[in-house]
């Protein structure tokens, strides 16, 4: 493969990169816009989530038929599907669900990266890792406390975030990729 049609393969390449990373960028800003939609929108991800997985363990207490173990596989089974069909019959209430789970994962998070924090010997990213501790103990403890209310911006408005800084990274690695290419003879 020759030279230029390296430099043709690349600049096509990051074309695309940078049309996802707008988009990304897009849908980030539309999550933050309207949270709540971009809430539902996850919770019907994780009930489809879950529902693969309860098959999975289903098609796995199959397997464990002989061997053993298979009446726990098939309730955990039983389990996920069940959850998955009641957060995409009622996406509402699963949100809700989910935006508590998100508090208290965020609360122990927080409070493990604490922990680990006064753990590690005095340096730098000792700091910063409490620092994080204490901005995701904060966070968790916000979402916790104006629960239900937090139900209709938490999860769509940090998926929003998360979007538009990805977005923003897939961009700027692609520009830096594109002028990289268009060196190429």
């Amino acid at each position: 493969m020759g030279t230029s049609t390296m430099a043709v393969q690349a600049k096509h390449f990051t074309s695309w990169a940078i049309a996802v990373s707008v988009l990304m960028i897009v849908a980030g800003i539309l999550a933050i816009g309207v949270p709540l939609a971009a809430g539902i929108a996850v919770n019907i991800v994780v009930a489809w989530l879950l529902l693969f997985a309860g098959v999975g363990h289903l098609v796995f207490a199959w397997e464990l038929r002989r061997v053993g173990g298979m009446i726990w596989q098939v309730l955990l089974g039983i389990l996920y599907v069940g959850v998955g069909v009641y957060l995409l019959s009622h996406p509402v209430a699963g949100l809700l669900s989910l935006t508590l789970a998100l508090a208290i994962y965020l609360f122990v998070e927080g409070i493990l990266e604490l922990i680990l924090a006064f753990q590690l010997p005095a340096n730098q990213a000792r700091g910063w890792l409490a620092l994080d501790g204490v901005v995701t103990l904060i966070l968790g403890f916000l979402i916790w406390r104006s629960w239900p209310v937090s139900t209709e911006w938490a999860i769509g408005t940090l998926i929003g975030i998360s979007l538009i800084f990805s977005g923003s990274t897939r961009l700027m690695l692609s520009l830096g990729a594109r002028k990289l290419a268009n060196k190429l003879p």
